[in-house]
């Protein structure tokens, strides 16, 4: 078949036995063959035979060459080209039919396939954190039941709060070290499954001892867990991790929110034993140690009910430690951390300071909110005189609005700053704490300013997470370093309240801590910000001179 040119510059040459090069160009006004699909006229037929549908076109006998253009065809015209002409078989044609059109194309095809794999692994998280919140938050409903389990009154068996408390910091400390060097996943994966392995085993255990060990170890598990949700998180989304922060957390609300109604709705467990003090209950009532045999260290609950409360969320924990797993194996999250060391690290000049304040700014906030959560139906029922049914329902309230605007920060986030989020916290906790000192007997004042406190302190923590990856990335290390000193606002402040409240009945101390703490966030942030931004701005400075100087003539300069 003779080599034939299709005008304007539309060519093809092939050997005499159909195996030559074809080659088409178009030399249109910025129009491609892909596009136009030869429409200006020229059948397949005529190109192939060696004639054209107008003039203007010659033939030549000259060797086929190629005509390189940024146009080319797509696979559909070509392969539409080889079958008419018949120089590629069935075979090949499907061949080509099935080979990706353009790189770029096969790009978008494995962005789209990396975009699937981080929303899964969001959405495990997620998850994880509605399990972890289940996990914290079923010990105090069951808290009566458990010191029943063990034939102890409430005050000898507090220390499980403590050994929880103490897990915690530890996993805490060890998750941060850990998560630098082995595989996120799969250290979430096993730190699930030791506390599905914990849940499972708190309502077999018979003394006190070995209760308060396997809360250690349940604790420490939750520790690795909260701190590595937390990195991934960042590592997963990076700037736009935002609004992802606040769902992390508002799972660990909604799941602290859930495991009161789980234990006593869902299950029927005996009276809740939260927010009472150890003069609430009979200890004679409750020390039935001449009904159980004091030799049993193991052995399975009386209460099957308390059995089914744990069990039920330890299963519900293990299953996300398959996912964790899953996605362990797909070495998803090595390949998210390379992506983020390719994208540069950031680190303030002032990282460790900034750290520090970071960690006393959750010192005092989560010390606040915890404090506020487990005092306020004792000072309802004591200093305003309320009662039991009204007072339970201030505490639910408050950690009502907690989760609720837990939950609508996630839309916040995508439209405010992380910065002026907590600034809005910091505003709401200060008003609503301050018209609570003021109105302390007022039990109207005290509902309002609950809801409103409530409200004010749901968002602070994710958003000071995600506000100082704004200016220093955050590492394993440096994420458990906030995370411990939270934990420790959480053990001392509510202790320290306690013994006070003690020695000083007739004052409402939990008040005065809650606006204390709210003062001190409110003046710290700004010194944060300050020091986080000022090398910034004398970068920004010195390149408005830099740019300002180079503009001017090099007279002007002189």
């Amino acid at each position: 078949m003779a080599k034939i040119d299709v005008a304007p510059g539309v060519y093809s040459g092939a050997s005499a036995d159909g195996e030559g090069t074809d080659s088409v160009a178009s030399w249109g006004q910025g129009r491609s063959p892909a596009a136009g699909g030869l429409e200006s006229g020229r059948s397949l037929e005529a190109v192939a035979s060696g004639g054209t549908s107008e003039p203007g076109c010659r033939s030549r006998s000259a060797k086929p060459r190629r005509v390189h253009s940024p146009w080319q065809l797509s696979a559909a015209a070509k392969l539409e080209l080889d079958v008419k002409t018949g120089s590629a078989g069935p075979a090949a044609a499907a061949q080509r039919l099935r080979q990706p059109e353009t790189p770029a194309e096969s790009s978008r095809q494995s962005g789209r396939a990396r975009s699937v794999l981080r929303w899964f692994s969001t959405a495990v998280l997620y998850a994880a954190f509605l399990g972890l919140g289940l996990s914290v938050g079923i010990l105090g409903p069951t808290f009566q039941d458990l010191a029943e389990n063990v034939n102890r009154n409430i005050s000898s068996l507090s220390l499980i709060f403590v050994g929880r408390a103490a897990g915690f910091l530890g996993g805490s400390m060890i998750g941060g070290v850990l998560f630098d060097h082995v595989d996120q996943f799969f250290l979430l994966g096993v730190s699930t499954v030791a506390t599905a392995a914990g849940l499972y085993l708190v309502p077999f255990c018979k003394t006190a001892a070995l209760l308060i060990i396997t809360m250690s170890v349940f604790g420490a598990s939750v520790g690795v867990v909260d701190t590595g949700a937390n990195v991934l998180i960042l590592a997963l989304w990076g700037d736009k991790g935002a609004p992802h922060m606040q769902a992390l957390h508002f799972g660990f609300a909604l799941g602290a929110f859930l495991a009161p109604l789980l234990a006593k709705l869902a299950w029927g467990t005996t009276a809740s034993a939260q927010n009472h003090t150890e003069s609430d209950f009979d200890p004679l009532m409750l020390n039935r140690s001449s009904k159980a045999s004091s030799d049993s260290v193991f052995a399975v609950p009386e209460d099957m009910n308390l059995l089914w409360a744990y069990a039920s969320i330890g299963t519900y924990v293990l299953a996300i430690s398959v996912f964790m797993f899953g996605l362990f194996c797909k070495k998803h999250s090595r390949q998210e951390k390379s992506a983020a060391s390719a994208q540069g690290a950031r680190r303030a000049k002032y990282h460790r300071a900034l750290l520090c304040l970071l960690f006393l700014f959750f010192f005092f906030y989560v010390g606040a909110e915890v404090t506020y959560g487990s005092f306020v139906f004792s000072f309802a029922t004591t200093h305003v005189g309320m009662e039991e049914s009204e007072a339970a329902g201030l505490n639910s309230i408050f950690w009502g609005t907690f989760a609720a605007c837990r939950g609508l920060a996630i839309i916040f986030a995508t439209f405010l700053q992380p910065g002026t989020m907590i600034v809005l916290s910091n505003i709401g906790s200060l008003a609503s704490s301050f018209f609570l000192v003021l109105f302390d007997k007022n039990p109207l004042c005290l509902w309002i300013a609950t809801s409103v406190y409530g409200a004010s302190m749901a968002t602070t923590f994710p958003s000071g997470v995600s506000w100082i990856e704004q200016y220093t990335t955050l590492t394993g290390k440096s994420t458990a370093f906030f995370v411990i000193g939270a934990a420790l606002g959480d053990m001392a402040i509510p202790a320290v309240i306690g013994i006070l409240q003690g020695y000083y009945p007739d004052l409402p101390v939990v008040l005065y801590t809650c606006l204390g703490s709210a003062i001190f966030t409110a003046v710290l942030f700004p010194v944060m910000y300050k020091l986080a931004t000022l090398p910034l701005q004398r970068q920004h400075k010195g390149k408005r001179i830099r740019e300002d100087q180079t503009a001017l003539p090099t007279s002007s300069r002189l």
